[in-house]
């Protein structure tokens, strides 16, 4: 836009002066489209161009042909056809002559729709970019639905776009109305519409499911329609730039609460576009009214797998992270059920493991009591084998642990003494001091060894010293041996009378 006292000065010259509008344009320093706009605009005719003959004049009837059939057909494939036709233009100046031609699209209108108070609502999805949580990089989705009538709206992010993610939506909105509407209006989403083929539509089984449970109707807007959900469009900028734009939010459960007093206090306040006299807050107030009520229970929303197995370990991999189980269930075939808030798993009807659920990655949840159940299962198992070797070994060790176990003896020294002593004597000598204490009606294990020390007596050996090496790390070292050579080199015979030179040893 120009000044009124540029336009009046550009009038002066081409009425007073005589000055064409090209020296206007330079010595104003404006462009000749805005010199022609002013004079246009005071009602001066524009002068005439003459024109001159083309050589493409003769291919214009081929280039109208051509473009009525193939509207969108390239000037560059237009201008091979017709250079193989004779003409012998360049394709810049022919670009010009094909854009003169070429049909515009007829711009089409569109109507204002309205709806009546209650009867619809429209959804969508919204990428907002990603969130780290921990090692994980996981898409920001804000779920976003919106009364058409009263434009209030509800706003929830969910860290991706998954069906469970969808029908939480549902939930957690009609919820915070209290009320539902009798349509909601969707994109051709994949958690919507599975298959579409015109007016033939196959809707998600699921979502079929969530409005029978809501009695709300799903409704696909037509395709290639943004106009018919034009308000969630709306809504959706309305949030990129007044909520979310250099937002600073700690996780994701503060940034939803943020989302949810945003919707009630500015989001609400702000003009109804149907009544610009009253807020979206009155408007919704009246509208409620008009809205279905709320079922008794609300629809079930939990991520399920239903035939989980974990093969050798006791942990259930489950959205990239492990949770234990008892080890008594590996193997078998499990249920997980998985909220935004805990991970359950189920054996039937019972439930054997609970977990806090995190949207990290590579991370062990881990119950306390499995862990301690696993490791006493082990250590119990290794007491098994070792009572297994005792007892092949020694058939009478089976009567030594009864009469140990009546007369209170602690078991666990006494299986770790007679490991101790099958070690060091070997079975033979084991199996015959086994059989000497329980000829004397003990059942301990220093008698045990006091007939071991009596058989090696008559024999004439001395018992075996039990020495215990201090836990020190250079215990560990390699030591590596030197060549004894060098060392006899020092007890070589001198051979020519003279003593032998002093030498140094080779590390």
């Amino acid at each position: 836009m120009i000044s009124r006292a540029v336009e009046a000065e550009v009038l002066r010259l081409h009425h007073a002066e005589r000055w064409p509008i090209g020296t206007i344009a330079r010595q104003l320093m404006l462009h000749h489209s805005t010199v022609r706009r002013v004079l246009a605009q005071a009602g001066v005719p524009a002068a005439q161009k003459t024109t001159r003959p083309s050589i493409a004049d003769p291919f214009v009837p081929f280039i109208l042909e051509t473009l009525k059939a193939y509207p969108k057909l390239c000037a560059s494939r237009l201008h091979v056809m017709v250079r193989e036709r004779g003409y012998r233009g360049g394709s810049d100046h022919f670009r010009a002559i094909v854009a003169r031609f070429r049909p515009r699209p007829v711009p089409e209108a569109y109507l204002r729709l309205r709806t009546l108070a209650g009867e619809q609502a429209q959804c969508d999805w919204a990428h907002f970019g990603t969130i780290t949580i921990g090692k994980a990089t996981r898409p920001l989705m804000a779920f976003v639905l919106v009364l058409s009538y009263s434009r209030h709206l509800f706003l929830r992010f969910y860290l991706n776009s998954a069906m469970n993610n969808f029908l939480r939506g549902h939930v957690e909105a009609f919820t915070a109305w209290d009320a539902v509407p009798r349509v909601v209006l969707y994109d051709n989403l994949k958690s919507a519409v599975l298959e579409r083929r015109s007016d033939a539509i196959r809707f998600h089984p699921t979502l079929l499911k969530l409005a029978a449970h809501y009695r709300f109707q799903p409704r696909p807007v037509a395709v290639a329609r943004g106009n018919e959900k034009g308000r969630v469009e709306r809504a959706i900028r309305f949030v990129r730039d007044r909520f979310f734009a250099a937002r600073a939010f700690k996780d994701i459960q503060d940034l939803n609460a943020q989302a949810t007093t945003w919707c009630l206090e500015e989001a609400a306040l702000r003009g109804c576009p149907e009544d610009r006299d009253r807020s979206v807050r009155a408007v919704f107030a009246e509208e409620r009214a008009h809205l279905l009520p709320l079922p008794d229970n609300p629809f079930p929303t939990e991520e399920r797998v239903a035939d989980a197995i974990a093969r050798k370990t006791p942990y259930l991999r489950f959205d990239l992270n492990d949770y234990s189980i008892p080890h008594t269930h590996v193997g078998r075939q499990v249920e997980i059920i998985a909220s935004l808030e805990r991970v359950r798993i189920l054996d039937g009807y019972a439930t054997i493991a609970d977990h806090p659920r995190t949207f990290d990655r590579a991370q062990q949840i881990e119950d306390p009591r499995h862990v301690a159940a696993l490791e006493a299962h082990k250590r119990a198992g290794r007491a098994h084998r070792a009572l297994d070797r005792l007892h092949h070994a020694a058939p009478e060790s089976k009567r030594l642990y009864k009469l140990a176990a009546e007369r209170g003896v602690h078991l666990g020294v006494l299986t770790r003494g007679l490991l101790q002593l099958l070690d060091t004597h070997g079975s033979d000598a084991l199996a015959q001091a086994i059989d000497a204490a329980l000829g004397e009606n003990a059942a301990h294990l220093g008698a045990v060894r006091h007939f071991i020390d009596a058989q090696l007596l008559l024999r004439g050996e001395r018992p075996p010293v039990a020495v215990t090496l201090p836990n020190d790390p250079r215990l560990h070292i390699t030591v590596r041996a030197h060549d004894l050579r060098d060392y006899e080199q020092l007890t070589t015979e001198p051979t020519d009378g003279h003593e032998p030179a002093e030498r140094t040893l080779k590390p």
